[in-house]
């Protein structure tokens, strides 16, 4: 399927040029948080200068949590660089299709300090619609004015990457004529921060935050919790360039798989994940030796890192240009899987292949081509984009030229 617009909204800017510059400049975006303060861990990659009054009408910032919003910005510009005007399409004709892990966490956390300190008349009429997932693509239809298929998908931190899978199948089978898929996340809340520092899954280095997030770095101790979106504009391809669209990539594979195996941790040997590689490969037409880039999970923990690489290394060999954005942006969670794609689309059009940020020193059990230092110019005609949950849920995608 066609990739025809992107939309980025992290904490690297607003906007793709924003967060590709950023990602390829390999800063760190992770500093303290003062919504955090006195907490186990107070340090937080979040989306900055996101102004309501300029990105967003008045009555969504009353009627729309953070991750809402986000999401917004991030699909208004996805569907203007596809140049398609909502005001002229067959909205019965587009699908909207978001990743979304937790929902409206800082609503819930809101309203029920409301609940506990003003009792019940001081809690929202809104709470419920603000709150729940399945919101971010409903109110993306009412802004586009899309009547198509219309859902969310949460399988963990895989949600993103889920939903354009899903995409390409309302795609291919004729239910849809273009599709907005992508994730969006706004997890930086006390209760959630606290929920993963006492899983031991967030990093302890406090004292120098922008070197917190460390992907495939012998010294990770965790991932930096972040916020975001990421969409996607898809179209059958000779859809795309009977109207005269760019078409900035193919997504050309989907393979997903459980591990089966554990509430947070993956299967040790990686079957499962082999398993999703292997689907999306075989349905992309692609041979393992010709993907050229893989931006991978790369979640900068302990466990995680080095079964991915192992699995990787199983899949592809050593030949493909590996790099994880989550040095830069953190962990979005639900929305990683398609902030990442998006950036595995730009590494294929713009021929580079952006570092993987305070890689020092490599895990000597990762035994990958990994980027540091800086960006890498690339021939990229093959890549993929990893994704995995908690659950054991996985999700893979290929992409072409």
């Amino acid at each position: 399927m066609a990739v025809t617009g992107l939309g980025l909204v992290t904490a690297a800017g607003i906007g793709t040029e924003a967060t590709w510059e950023g990602v390829c400049a390999g800063r760190s975006a992770a500093a303290r948080n003062p919504q955090l303060a006195g907490l186990p861990v107070d340090i937080s990659c979040t989306v900055p200068g996101l102004d309501p009054a300029r990105h967003i009408s008045a009555r969504s910032r009353i009627v729309h949590d953070r991750f809402t919003q986000l999401a917004i910005v991030a699909a208004r510009e996805a569907v203007a660089g596809a140049g398609l005007d909502p005001r002229e399409w067959d909205g019965a004709r587009v699908g909207v299709v978001v990743g979304c892990g937790l929902g409206g966490v800082s609503t819930w956390e809101q309203q029920h300090r409301r609940l506990l300190e003003q009792g019940p008349k001081a809690v929202s009429a809104l709470l419920v619609p603000m709150l729940v997932p399945n919101m971010v693509a409903g109110n993306l239809a009412i802004d586009l004015r899309a009547t198509g298929p219309n859902f969310v998908t949460a399988t963990a931190c895989s949600s993103g990457a889920t939903a354009l899978g899903a995409a390409a199948s309302l795609l291919r089978s004729g239910a849809c004529d273009v599709v907005l898929a992508g994730g969006a996340e706004a997890g930086v809340s006390p209760l959630m921060v606290t929920g993963f520092a006492q899983m031991g899954a967030l990093s302890k280095r406090l004292a120098e935050p922008a070197a917190a997030s460390r992907p495939f770095d012998a010294d990770r101790d965790g991932f930096v919790i972040g916020e975001g979106s990421g969409m996607l504009v898809l179209e059958r391809e000779a859809d795309a360039r009977a109207r005269g669209a760019a078409v900035r990539a193919r997504l050309a594979g989907y393979g997903a798989s459980a591990d089966a195996h554990h509430l947070t941790a993956p299967e040790p040997k990686g079957t499962s994940v082999l398993a999703a590689v292997r689907a999306a490969l075989e349905e992309s037409g692609a041979a393992p030796e010709e993907v050229a880039h893989v931006n991978a999970h790369g979640t900068a923990t302990r466990v995680n890192d080095v079964v991915e690489a192992r699995t990787l290394r199983t899949a592809l060999g050593d030949g493909a240009a590996v790099t994880s954005a989550k040095g830069v942006l953190g962990h979005t969670l639900g929305a990683a899987g398609a902030i990442e794609a998006a950036l595995t689309v730009l590494a294929i059009e713009r021929g580079t292949v952006p570092p993987t940020a305070n890689c020092e020193r490599l895990d000597p059990e990762v035994e990958l081509d990994v980027v540091t230092g800086g960006p890498r110019t690339a021939k990229v005609e093959v890549a993929m984009s990893t994704s995995f949950g908690f659950g054991g849920q996985n999700a893979v995608l290929v992409f072409t030229a």
